[in-house]
């Protein structure tokens, strides 16, 4: 019986209205790393992402990437360009605090996004979404994040909830589906336009259709 609903945060309750790529692109500029836009792609920025996710803000990623190159720019400089640019851009997905609301109505709702305290913090104080869940959990406060067990388990922690009795519902297919799939968790995969399910994925959801479809997707879990 499910109980408990998790949620990932980017690209699953909120999007940025420009591409990552030229949000990248915008903090190396304005960060004075401008001769870096194509070589410091989003691929690069991923990849360096994922080595610090338990990490208090975007500087050691921007250390990482910035670092092989002969530069004056202050990684802090573009981080916090970057941080600047990700929030500004930033909305939530249609009906997205309406079905949070709904959900909460007849089971307990968590967030757990992976990234730094300070920048995902800053998203939800835009959003202010802070209250809109029974509990929050960001990477960069834990022991390890998505898609390592610790991260779903702090969640379900907060939650009060077992891995059988919780949903996680979130769009990247390892980080969110996997991980809470080999986690105990049921996984609804979140699809933009061009995807196609997670294996591992109990169901999917297109994001144009969030609001209107997950609950009927949650209460036949």
């Amino acid at each position: 019986m499910i109980r408990a609903v998790g949620f990932d945060l980017d690209d699953t309750l909120a999007v940025p209205e420009r591409t990552r790529a030229r949000l990248l692109a915008d903090a190396l500029e304005a960060g004075g790393a401008g001769e870096l836009v194509g070589t410091v792609d989003r691929e690069a920025y991923l990849a360096a992402h994922a080595r610090h996710r338990t990490a208090d803000s975007r500087l050691p990623v921007f250390d990482d990437l910035l670092d092989p190159h002969d530069v004056d720019a202050d990684p802090a400089d573009v981080a916090a360009a970057y941080r600047e640019g990700v929030t500004g851009a930033l909305v939530p997905v249609a009906g997205a605090r309406g079905l949070v609301a709904e959900l909460r109505e007849r089971y307990r709702v968590g967030l757990l996004t992976n990234g730094p305290v300070r920048a995902q913090s800053v998203k939800l104080d835009r959003l202010g979404w802070w209250e809109e869940f029974d509990a929050v959990r960001i990477s960069g406060d834990l022991p390890a994040g998505k898609p390592d067990e610790r991260a779903f388990e702090a969640l379900l922690s907060a939650l009060d909830v077992a891995p059988d009795e919780a949903v996680f519902v979130g769009d990247h297919p390892v980080e969110d589906v996997r991980g809470a799939s080999e986690a105990g968790l049921s996984a609804v995969h979140v699809l933009g336009p061009d995807d196609d399910p997670a294996p591992e994925a109990d169901a999917s959801v297109r994001r144009d259709h969030l609001a209107d479809d997950l609950p009927g997707i949650v209460d036949s879990l």
